[in-house]
């Protein structure tokens, strides 16, 4: 008898070359629909986004910092492209791409890719949850049958426009979204293995041809791949496209950087290199615009699909590419069928669920301060724009940390002086404080203050060894501190200074002014020397 061996199906005993390519293959899927429902949401034409897919797919797993990333279009991108494209053109979302490209090398060269972790959570949440309600809201047209009609302007005038010419919608077109999104709900509950929207995009195809439905489709996809070209450009438009470049650049670094984070949880395996990624996704943003594709970044969803199918190594974002350029190539001319409707269905039901609910659940239960951020980021991208809203949430979450951080306490010890043998009558007359937090320019002010506010004292001891850092401007005002407290007699007493906090006091003369023989490493010991210099004759008796 043969001895029986475990199933060479389970991702734990097939080679790995297995893995990689059922994970191209599977993001693959995943991604075709995806790719075209996002060119269209960036305003530009569906085979752009099969252009970008394979292109940018290819060389972001060749030179990225991740081995499992999957890069291509994404919703976050989408909208700030569609923006672009409102107001600069079609032709110009390339240059910009491209633009955004060099600064995304350039942040990897210059070794920033570290500076992701510097972005708060509230502030990350907010803009992605801000990015959902767009693209949800910029679907609404197609979902009408509106979308030809409706005047060019922002956002907000066109759904407007749309809200008040509900009369003129095609009940066709919105019936095929509905359908889309109840397949794609309803197949996620029956199979988890070929992707909902690629199955509701099937059928929605299938069923308006055979219906002879009327409502609006994307057009033929031309087979294959264009040869690499200069993108057209004006020279006097590349001032104009910077801030738009520069935020394309942001976003797709976050974005990137963001998805490679949650690959490395997911593959439990080496962590990516930040640097490198933001170089091989800028490599990626450079290339697309020579091919007609549109700015990419690193896409959570796919890289998800991808590590679960058993991806290993960049092969697996090689052949996602490489499957996609063979759709291309073979079904381009029956993508003519594919109605806008079904793309429609296709977007609202990712951006719904691009919204951090358990995120925002989350945040709903921390501090109040979180919670203001998230909500003010959020509010900002809706009304405003991406970049702005990002802006607004830094300032916002160091406002509020800096108002936090400023409520400085101080600890009275009364019971010290009386341990160390201190008469009761005497001892009041020391003022024994521990300092809570280090010391910073928000809260150096109030902390003075307080000091000089606090009862009682011939003597003021401060335990400063929680206080393991301090900037100049808290060392300026404690500097002042010191100059009140010896004008008006009082003796100050230093316990445990960090190397780093007594450096900078002795570099700006405070150590002086206040003698080394008032440092001390135990408030006891300093309420020992302070008691003895202020009554000698009593403590000599």
């Amino acid at each position: 008898m043969h001895a029986i061996h475990s199933v060479p199906g389970s991702l734990e005993e097939r080679p790995r070359w297995v893995g990689d390519v059922m994970g191209g293959l599977t993001s693959a899927v995943v991604a075709l629909p995806l790719a075209l429902a996002f060119a269209v949401a960036s305003g530009v034409d569906p085979k752009a986004g099969l252009y970008t897919a394979v292109v940018a797919g290819i060389v972001g797993s060749l030179f990225g910092g991740s081995a499992v990333q999957i890069t291509g279009p994404t919703g976050a991108m989408a909208v700030v492209l569609a923006g672009i494209v409102a107001q600069y053109g079609i032709g110009q979302v390339m240059i910009a791409g491209l633009m955004a490209g060099l600064i995304q090398i350039g942040l990897g060269l210059g070794r920033l890719g570290r500076l992701i972790s510097y972005l708060p959570f509230p502030v990350i949440t907010g803009f992605t949850n801000g990015i959902g309600v767009l693209i949800f809201a910029g679907q609404l047209g197609n979902m009408l049958g509106l979308a030809s009609l409706t005047p060019k302007g922002s956002l907000h005038h066109q759904i407007f426009w749309q809200f008040t010419h509900l009369s003129l919608a095609n009940p066709a077109t919105v019936a095929l979204t509905l359908g889309v999104i109840a397949t794609i709900v309803l197949w996620g509950k029956i199979n988890q293995v070929v992707p909902g929207s690629l199955v509701a995009l099937l059928i929605a195809t299938a069923g308006s041809v055979w219906l002879g439905l009327d409502v609006p489709r994307i057009g033929a996809i031309p087979q294959g791949l264009p040869w690499p070209a200069m993108p057209s450009f004006d020279p006097d438009a590349l001032g104009g496209l910077l801030r738009p470049a520069l935020a394309l650049a942001a976003l797709g670094s976050i974005e990137s950087l963001l998805s490679a984070t949650v690959a490395d949880r997911m593959a439990g395996g080496k962590r990516h290199d930040p640097d490198k990624e933001l170089i091989g996704q800028g490599l990626a943003n450079v290339a697309v615009p020579f091919f007609g594709g549109i700015p990419a970044t690193g896409a959570i969803a796919r890289t998800a699909v991808n590590i679960r199918s058993g991806a290993k190594t960049r092969m697996s974002g090689v052949l996602h590419g490489l499957v996609i350029a063979l759709v291309v190539v073979a079904l381009g001319p029956f993508a003519a069928h594919i109605p806008m409707a079904a793309l429609a269905g296709i977007l609202m039901v990712t951006s719904f669920r691009m919204i951090e609910w358990e995120q925002v659940k989350l945040l709903a239960y921390s501090t109040r301060s979180d919670l203001t951020v998230m909500l003010v980021t959020w509010a900002v991208t809706i009304v405003f724009d991406l970049v702005l809203a990002v802006e607004v949430g830094l300032v916002t979450a160091a406002f509020l940390f800096i108002r936090r951080m400023s409520d400085v306490h101080l600890v009275k010890h009364p019971e010290i002086p009386l341990a160390i043998g201190v008469p009761p009558e005497i001892a009041s007359e020391f003022a024994v404080y521990d300092i809570d937090r280090p010391l910073f320019f928000g809260d150096a002010q109030r902390f003075a203050e307080m000091v000089l506010a606090a009862p009682g004292g011939r003597a003021i001891i401060l335990n400063m060894g929680t206080s393991t850092t301090m900037d100049v401007t808290a060392a300026l005002c404690f500097d002042d501190l010191v100059r009140e407290l010896r004008r008006r007699d009082i003796p100050v007493g230093l316990v445990g200074l960090t190397p780093a906090v007594q450096d900078l006091l002795s570099r700006l003369g405070v150590i002086g002014r206040i003698g080394r023989t008032h440092l001390f490493s135990t408030p006891e010991e300093a309420v020992d020397v302070l008691w003895h210099e202020l009554y000698p004759l009593d403590t000599a008796a």
